[in-house]
């Protein structure tokens, strides 16, 4: 029996220039007296998290904060933070500032300051223990400082996963931030690198939730199996195309110049939609395959980034490791339904200086690929140090990621992630 029912959720919404300056009103309507803030050295180094606590500490309500997070969380760098909430609690709503790392480390502070049990308990099955929450967590407001994550409209949170060597994460509803607030001036700063691997990652929400298998299409479920990827939908339809669109107009000025205030709003916009849509439809192949992409790095590590901690691990992040096999992947999905991918193909170029003017399976691997170039993004997973041999390990984590798989429009074999990868060794 097939499914009859979508569902769709979003955090409230505040978005626009200066709106980060109106959190200690946002604040005041959870009748919070004490906070937490999360946010990340860099993010630190902006000034904004601290413009930020003070605008809060001037309403009368304790601030503490918490700029540790790491870039690309790890299992041990979210229990360090959880550890830290634990200690100096009890809050009454949570702040995070910063890109997806922060708004990530922060959901996990308040699932594991309000909930028992540890971090592994709650990551996603077979890696962790898949348990749900049975306490209300706090408030989250969400302050996005990249252009990118979504983080602050969905109910993920991603962790690496050290010695599994794997990228997974803990998904549920309660982590949904309460509210996000987007304030485009907040990423004015942002680096070249930063914007274009967080852009790729916007780009690649809108087409994985514009492509993912029909919510009509999946088996039934009753009400308490439903969980917040319930395929492509009417709703989430919509805000993917709208930031494809966006993106098609302010993607590549934005990486140029990143002073570029009109660009830079774009993008923000696109984020926001992107995450509306993909935060209820779901992703499917590029997302699975990112995660060991990501947890398998070498020694690279790109401009625009932090510099190596003690353990000189290099850093592949989540948005590039992302844009690795997108155009493979959706050479191989184009099939299930040719008028979706080539819709996408011409609202990311409308004039088809870019190949979307093709009818056939190249046409949105052609543009993406154009874009992926003019942004500076790798040109394949070679160029991040990865081989051959790589390829089965890559499939093994990608295949531990069941929860994305679910929504792929087509059945997937490990054979067809294993020739996927392969053909994104060199992508041009």
């Amino acid at each position: 029996m097939s499914e009859t029912v979508f569902t769709y959720a979003a955090p409230a919404l505040k978005f626009g220039p200066g709106s980060s300056h109106e959190i200690a009103h946002d604040l005041g309507t959870y009748a919070a007296r004490r906070v937490l803030l999360v946010t990340d050295a860099g993010v630190a180094a902006t000034g904004h998290p601290d413009r930020i606590a003070d605008e809060v500490r001037a309403a009368g309500i304790e601030v503490v904060v918490y700029d540790r997070s790491r870039v690309e969380p790890t299992d041990g760098s979210l229990a360090e933070a959880v550890d830290f909430g634990r200690d100096n609690g009890p809050f009454d709503a949570v702040v995070a500032v910063g890109g997806g790392s922060s708004i990530d480390t922060a959901k996990a502070v308040n699932l594991l300051t309000t909930n028992p049990g540890e971090l592994m308990d709650y990551v996603n099955a077979p890696v962790g223990g898949g348990r749900a929450p049975t306490e209300k967590l706090l408030p989250l407001i969400a302050v996005p400082t990249t252009t990118g994550t979504g983080s602050e409209s969905t109910t993920v949170c991603i962790l690496d996963v050290v010695e599994q060597h794997v990228k997974t994460g803990i998904s549920h509803t309660a982590l949904r931030p309460t509210l996000a607030v987007v304030d485009p001036t907040l990423a004015m700063s942002q680096p070249a690198m930063v914007t274009a691997a967080s852009g790729m990652d916007i780009l690649s929400h809108a087409l994985e939730s514009l492509t993912a298998r029909w919510y009509a299409d999946l088996p039934a479920k009753q009400a308490h199996e439903r969980v917040p990827y319930c395929g492509a939908n009417p709703v989430a339809e919509m805000w993917a195309e709208r930031s494809l669109s966006l993106l098609s107009t302010s993607f590549r000025e934005a990486v140029r110049d990143g002073d570029d205030a009109t660009a830079r709003e774009q993008m923000s916009m696109a984020a926001t939609f992107a995450g509306l849509g993909f935060g209820n439809a779901g992703v499917h192949i590029p997302h699975a395959n990112a995660y060991p992409i990501a947890g398998r790095v070498g020694q690279f590590r790109p401009d625009g980034y932090p510099e190596a901690d003690a353990s000189g691990k290099g850093l592949v992040p989540h948005g590039m490791a992302v844009a690795m096999t997108v155009p493979a992947a959706f050479r191989f999905t184009f099939e299930v339904d040719p008028q979706r991918h080539l819709r996408a193909a011409r609202l990311l170029d409308p004039t088809g200086s870019h190949g979307s003017d093709a009818d056939g399976p190249d046409a949105l691997p052609n543009v993406v690929t154009a874009l992926m170039r003019d942004v500076g993004i790798p040109s394949g997973l070679a160029e991040l140090g990865y081989a051959d041999s790589d390829v089965d390990p890559i499939v093994e984590g990608t295949l531990k990621q069941q929860r994305l798989l679910a929504t792929c429009p087509k059945e997937t074999t490990p054979e067809d992630l294993a020739g996927i990868v392969r053909d994104s060794l060199e992508n041009w």
